[in-house]
């Protein structure tokens, strides 16, 4: 998949728009709201203390999804988690980098929705409810970081079937954009095209069967996605 550069403004890849290079990061308890949510719970077994690095997860290459692409719904499932996060487009090797030079290693910033079955499994999040096909749009392409004025003061929203419910700030980040690369890759190596979420807000948004998720980022775009039940499909598939 290699990358076009679109009217001087936005790189996309050549996967019908969706800018999947490398893997897809997310980052756990990095928004103070989302932190103070689960504050209390940070000092009970098995933990005891609140984490000091940052605590990730991947999405699989089976989750991604485009934009405009259909998220399904599973059988059995009434509702889905909408996951909106600004991601962070990876543009060269990133291993044991300083915080003043972490935004140099930075391609471009993206939109991620992360999806996942709503549960109660805090210590051990099933993968079966987090990792299923689709469940990771993201898109619709990779604005330049040079483009974005400031990463760390952007609006997300999230409309559903044209309705704001949802909105949140990259102000509110626990780990300033630098601070978190500069933590991520004193442990392990991001990659040109890897993505790095920088995290959820507390309780977004859910959607249901027939429902229109549109996540927007200020200066980065729109991301907008059908949810689909796949019991309808099947329905009209016979």
């Amino acid at each position: 998949m290699c990358a076009q550069l679109l009217s001087g403004t936005s790189l996309a890849y050549s996967n019908a728009g969706n800018p999947i290079m490398g893997t897809v990061y997310g980052t756990l308890l990095n928004v103070k709201d989302a932190y103070q949510e689960l504050e209390s719970h940070m000092k009970n077994k098995p933990y005891q203390k609140p984490p000091e690095a940052p605590i990730l997860y991947i999405k699989p290459r089976n989750t991604y999804n485009q934009h405009k692409g259909i998220i399904w719904l599973p059988k059995g499932t009434e509702r889905l988690r909408t996951g909106p996060s600004l991601g962070i487009v990876i543009g060269k090797t990133t291993k044991s980098i300083v915080e003043d030079d972490a935004m140099d290693y930075i391609q471009g910033y993206t939109i991620v929705n992360d999806i996942s079955i709503e549960h109660d499994s805090l210590y051990r999040p099933p993968i079966r409810f987090n990792a299923r096909d689709g469940f990771c749009p993201i898109g619709p392409d990779v604005k330049k970081a040079s483009l974005v004025t400031d990463p760390h003061n952007l609006r997300i929203d999230v409309y559903i079937n044209e309705q704001l419910s949802h909105t949140s700030y990259t102000s509110e980040l626990i780990r300033s954009i630098p601070a978190l690369l500069t933590d991520v890759t004193e442990f392990m190596t991001l990659y040109p095209g890897d993505i790095l979420m920088v995290g959820v807000s507390h309780n977004p948004p859910v959607i249901h069967d027939g429902d229109l998720v549109r996540v927007t980022i200020e200066q980065i775009g729109s991301l907008e996605n059908q949810v689909m039940s796949e019991t309808q499909a099947e329905q009209e598939g016979k």
